[in-house]
């Protein structure tokens, strides 16, 4: 069997699809080629509509899970054009989907977490086994079903003896702790918001995707009574394993903190929001990850300059980088997981880790659609 997998992962920033195409025939994986592809403006902003209650929801789900297929297929293409490698030398391509929708352990006890997607035309369009649905296994048995990626965390960057901590920053930011002793020594949770509020509240006021570099941010003030009301949402204070999305951090949650105060500079907002993704996730280093000397970063949050100049500032004691150091570029790390994830499903291995998700014990997760 081939060891050639592809990786699609498509966050809650919803900017697009980033894709690697991994070799994982030697000792350690092997990145072939990454692309990535940029969602219209119409599919960025029906994917943001249906996190939230609306008409017609199951109708517009479906057409916007084949219009996001289509841009993996093409992200798939364009992986297979760059390596020179054939469609059937790749045993299965890792789809995650474009979250909608995280309610884990919600209303019947067990709940629900909805990822769209449509893997059986993305078998079609591509010629190539698709692994799905990673998430509902473990929901299905009492897990939030996320994070995933600490399992992958652990194979990529675990160090035998010491303690290593890894931060994702995509649109929603989550912590994986990599203890000492490697297999039963790992915690992951999500922290709270990373980039989906920032990004946002710019595309409000500047009409623009993303503050670049946090340039934006770093114009304004840090507004010490917003941040307060921010910080006072009781999820942060939650033990782990925990899990969160956009059900909960969204611009009327924003909104909700704001009515009450003096209206503020756009900037200054922005500035605090910064400030709002540096601190929960500081806090959960901090809680979580005392023994660590360094903090590994990855997903888009790496390049926005001045949220990462407030992760140092709240971590001293730590050396902030970026994943490149260790051997995988920031954007290509969740999407080498999904990869991962899709051949430990082929080859029948479970890939959750109930310390995790606070399943009732480790699953093999996702579904296969033969090519």
């Amino acid at each position: 069997m081939s060891e050639l997998y592809v990786g699609l992962m498509s966050g809650t920033s919803l900017d697009g699809v980033d894709g690697v195409l991994v070799d994982f025939s030697g000792t350690t994986l092997r990145v072939l080629s990454y692309s990535s592809a940029p969602f219209s403006n119409t599919l960025t902003q029906e994917l943001l509509a249906l996190n939230s209650p609306g008409p017609n929801e199951l109708h517009r789900a479906a057409l916007a899970a084949n219009a996001l297929v289509r841009v993996y297929a093409q992200v798939v293409a364009d992986l297979l054009e760059k390596s020179c490698i054939h469609h059937g030398q790749v045993t299965a391509i890792g789809a995650h989907g474009q979250t909608v929708r995280h309610r884990p352990q919600a209303f019947d006890g067990i709940g629900y977490t909805l990822q769209l997607n449509s893997p059986a035309l993305l078998a079609e369009l591509t010629g190539i086994a698709v692994i799905a649905d990673f998430r509902s296994r473990d929901v299905a048995a009492g897990g939030q079903g996320a994070p995933l990626v600490p399992a992958f965390h652990q194979a990529v960057f675990g160090r035998p003896g010491q303690t290593v901590a890894t931060l994702n920053i995509g649109g929603i930011s989550n912590l994986t702790v990599l203890g000492p002793h490697q297999a039963d020594d790992v915690l992951g949770f999500d922290c709270g918001p990373g980039n989906a509020l920032m990004d946002a509240w710019c595309r409000q006021h500047l009409g623009q995707a993303f503050d670049a570099n946090g340039a934006w941010a770093a114009t304004g003030q840090v507004q010490g009574d917003l941040l307060a009301a921010l910080l006072r949402e009781p999820y942060f204070d939650q033990p782990a394993p925990k899990s969160t999305g956009r059900d909960l951090f969204n611009m009327g949650w924003l909104a909700g903190k704001l009515q009450d105060l003096a209206p503020m500079a756009p900037e200054n907002v922005q500035a605090t929001l910064t400030e709002l993704t540096a601190s929960v996730c500081a806090t959960s280093v901090t809680r979580y990850a005392l023994e660590s000397h360094e903090l590994i970063v990855c997903g888009g949050g790496v390049f926005n300059g001045h949220l990462m100049q407030r992760l140092q500032a709240h971590l001293p004691s730590l050396q902030v980088s970026s994943s490149q150091a260790h051997g995988l570029p920031p954007l290509e790390v969740e999407a080498a997981a999904f990869a991962w994830l899709a051949r430990k499903t082929v080859l029948r291995e479970t890939s959750s880790l109930k310390k995790v998700t606070g399943a009732r014990g480790a699953r093999v997760l996702g579904a296969i659609y033969p090519a």
